[in-house]
């Protein structure tokens, strides 16, 4: 099962990767969309087709031998980075077409042939990784993952206190938005709340207050009876969310290519999306440090103690 998702996942980004080098093409030749001159256009895709070469390659480091001996730590933050992005959205994904909120697409810069190899590189590569990507870890360091909450000790801070209350307040905050709430929202741009936005604002509350609780258990271990894989896997998944999405949107909002506008006073966004990414790389660290807490990864995240 992990050859075969990690190997359907490097093949549905490469579908992904094709067009945006397709688009780049056209854009270096004079055809880039309205609204996006040549530079921005082919710079936005630059960096979409690094982020797609790099989960192809994760994909394959998923279901090949030789990724069990690739350094842990870029592993982990790949793959930590890459199942942020897009494992969550899976949910949106299917409510999203159930609803119709698929419908009414803005950009009308894609033929139809180009919208279907993205949606297979952004579906196939999120199945991927949530079938691959759990295996990987739970072969190559199981003891994170076996028993249950209560077997071992747990460990808090602070900071990590401050991560937990951060991100449930930026769940409430986001479902607030999917609801119809307009707090902090600029009333000249709510427009842009409409369905999908909602939804994605629905899915991203959802899994930062799933960051907050499963944090939360692993560092109390309450309730001990619970199974010790079913916190570890919310809170990698959970963490990386607010750090992907929020390390993707800050400088959309910042630089605002092809005249992008979020629906959020620009403030409100800038300050949101900085304390996602600090949220999300706190909330990792507390989960490295339960997965070391008895031995479960060495320091140097190198190898499993058997």
């Amino acid at each position: 099962m992990r050859r075969l998702a990690g190997y359907g996942a490097a093949l549905s980004m490469s579908l992904y990767l094709a067009v945006k080098v397709v688009w780049i093409t056209a854009g270096l030749f004079g055809h880039a969309p309205d609204g996006y001159g040549t530079a921005d256009w082919v710079l936005l895709n630059v960096v979409t087709v690094v982020m797609a070469a790099t989960g192809i390659a994760l994909g394959l480091a998923l279901a090949q031998p030789w990724g069990r001996r690739l350094a842990a730590g870029p592993v982990i933050f790949f793959s930590w980075v890459g199942a942020g992005f897009l494992v969550p959205i899976l949910p949106y994904v299917l409510i999203s077409s159930l609803l119709g909120g698929d419908q009414g697409d803005s950009s009308g810069s894609a033929a139809q042939g180009e919208e279907v190899f993205i949606a297979i590189g952004f579906a196939g590569m999120a199945v991927g990784l949530a079938v691959a990507l759990p295996i990987y870890l739970r072969e190559r360091w199981p003891r994170p993952f076996l028993g249950r909450i209560g077997d071992g000790p747990a460990h808090s801070s602070a900071l990590v206190t401050v991560a937990m209350a951060v991100a449930a307040g930026l769940g409430l905050l986001w479902w607030s938005w999917a609801l119809g709430g307009t707090l902090g929202l600029d009333p000249a741009h709510r427009a842009q709340m409409e369905l999908n936005a909602r939804l994605l604002s629905g899915s991203s509350g959802l899994w930062a207050l799933l960051g907050a609780w499963s944090v939360w258990t692993l560092t109390r271990g309450r309730p001990a009876r619970l199974r010790r894989w079913v916190p570890m896997t919310l809170a990698f998944g959970a963490s990386g969310s607010l750090f992907a999405w929020s390390g993707w949107k800050l400088p959309m909002v910042i630089l605002r290519p092809g005249g992008f506008v979020a629906g959020e006073y620009t403030a409100v966004a800038i300050v949101e999306h900085a304390l996602g990414i600090g949220v999300g790389l706190a909330l990792l660290a507390a989960v490295l440090r339960a997965a070391r807490s008895g031995g479960y990864i060495d320091a140097r995240l190198g190898h499993h103690e058997a």
